[in-house]
């Protein structure tokens, strides 16, 4: 006699669950998702609508969850407004949310799909997790009502929030987290009164979620890792790339490193603005990504991460980032010092004029000293070392310390400030530190064409970036990018370094 479907799930899931216990790494997935958006609307399409839409992309989304199932994955992380895309205001949006519970109510739509209000989306997504026995991270919209008893309630009478959802191999809803720090222009959604840092527990370790622009900021994203000891970070996100030093492969893998942990990033892709660069990222460098400017087609990535990578082998040393900076003198005088803005950020800069040197820049209290070797000085590129210690406050305000290796755009330095994504220049070695006043310091190498360096640098105790071999592409950038958070809410200094 054969089994019941439900004996048959059940033993399915008991067997992936054993798997996970009996190894100490497991499976994850990110899908990097072109998004089908929806018609420019002055007014809210119907809720038929707008679920039509929201199961075209979920249609795509399917196809990659069982792909990743079939690959062996545990858990699969789809991209930030993944599901309806972002052409909205906050009117347009509402056909398009659901109230999504509390996971403490213990609940599987997949199979008891009427508990609550009608949530089309989340019984699928449920479904998803449940079909294929596979942690699902998805990202749609809440919708909770409130009234004048709340002092705070919008006058329409509901708040809205960019949310990232979680179910597991069950299809039960074991995670929901509110975006607490939105970007500009999202302003369809409220932000929630208070941070959330959520985690869950998995056979395989202990997970926490945020998104995208919470990356910069120290709540939830540093509390998640610091204070609650997570080993994965989910990151949905819908991130558009900004040179030197914010293309998303480069920073997120950056953020894994900095902070020890792994990093599941999906990105949504959409060249027209920049939108592309997903992976998943250990402490020790890039398992997977992918990067394309070329196509328009989503990609899934698939690789195998340590469940607990703080006891893993491969683990880096604790790092005092300052110690090998405070402890050598000036490399070099600051007399043929200039200065160029990077997204808005005023750099002071010193040219790389030899094959090989060492060479110092300082900013404020910062002092970033590099030893180097080109394979060959060419005639067609120039490289400046720069330093930057201040408080940014374009699309956000937050306290940077950045010492970085960077390539002009030509020979003439005036281009230093901007974007770069090829070049020829190889060099043989590089040693990059600061003298940072913060222990949150993201290390940055990134190779032409937008390519990072797995494998090719490392970190020393004493907060050296250093090439752990022959780098084998050309340079773009090597950068630590260091956040201050305790600084983020100091007013402005309208006054820029002077130069002689």
């Amino acid at each position: 006699m054969l089994p019941s479907q439900p004996l048959l799930h059940a033993a399915v899931l008991a067997l992936t669950v054993l798997q996970a216990l009996a190894s100490n790494t497991f499976i994850a997935a990110v899908y990097e998702h072109a998004v089908i958006l929806p018609k420019a609307a002055i007014k809210p399409v119907s809720p038929d609508d707008a679920l039509a839409l929201m199961n075209s992309n979920m249609d795509v989304l399917e196809e990659a969850i069982k792909e990743a199932a079939q690959q062996g994955a545990h858990i699969i992380v789809t991209p930030e407004d993944g599901i309806y895309g972002w052409r909205f205001t906050r009117e347009t949006i509402y056909p398009y949310l659901e109230d999504i519970p509390d996971p403490a109510v213990n609940w599987i739509p997949c199979t008891d799909p009427t508990r609550f209000a009608p949530a089309p989306v989340q019984e699928r997504l449920s479904c998803m997790a449940r079909n294929n026995s596979i942690y699902v991270v998805a990202n749609i919209g809440d919708k909770k009502p409130c009234n004048s008893s709340d002092p705070s309630c919008p006058k329409d009478g509901r708040y809205q929030y960019n949310t990232d959802v979680v179910f597991d191999p069950e299809g039960k809803l074991v995670a929901r987290y509110h975006k607490y720090n939105l970007f500009i222009p999202e302003t369809q959604f409220n932000y929630p009164k208070e941070p959330e840092a959520i985690t869950f527990e998995t056979p395989f370790g202990k997970f926490g979620i945020f998104t995208c622009f919470d990356i910069l900021f120290h709540e939830p994203a540093v509390v998640l890792v610091s204070k609650l000891q997570v080993d994965t970070v989910l990151f949905p996100t819908a991130w558009m790339n900004v040179l030197p030093f914010l293309t998303a492969v480069e920073f997120h893998s950056a953020w894994a490193m900095g902070m020890g942990v792994n990093f599941l990033a999906a990105n949504t892709h959409r060249t027209s603005i920049s939108m592309t660069g997903s992976g998943i990222y250990a402490p020790d460098g890039a398992r997977a990504y992918y990067y394309n400017m070329k196509t328009e087609d989503g990609h899934l990535l698939v690789a195998e991460l340590d469940s607990h990578p703080r006891l893993s082998a491969t683990f880096p040393p604790a790092v005092n980032w300052s110690s090998y900076a405070l402890s050598v003198e000036r490399f070099s005088s600051n007399d043929s010092d200039f200065g160029g803005l990077i997204f808005h950020d005023w750099f002071t800069f010193t040219e790389l004029a030899k094959p090989e040197g060492n060479r110092t820049v300082c900013q404020k209290d910062l002092c970033c000293h590099l030893s180097y070797k080109m394979s060959e000085k060419r005639e067609d590129e120039v490289y400046v070392l720069g330093a930057f210690d201040g408080l940014h406050v374009v699309e956000g305000q937050y306290y940077l310390q950045i010492c970085t290796l960077l390539k002009c755009k030509t020979t003439d330095l005036n281009t230093c400030e901007q974007p770069v994504n090829k070049a020829q220049t190889k060099f043989e070695m590089f040693s990059l530190s600061g003298t940072f006043g913060t222990n949150y310091v993201f290390p940055e190498v990134l190779y032409s064409g937008v390519q990072l360096a797995p494998g090719e640098f490392q970190v020393l105790s004493d907060g050296r970036l250093i090439s752990k071999t022959r780098p084998t592409k050309p340079v773009i950038t090597v950068t630590l990018f260091g956040r201050w958070y305790e600084k983020d809410h100091l007013k402005q200094n309208p006054q820029l370094p002077a130069f002689s």
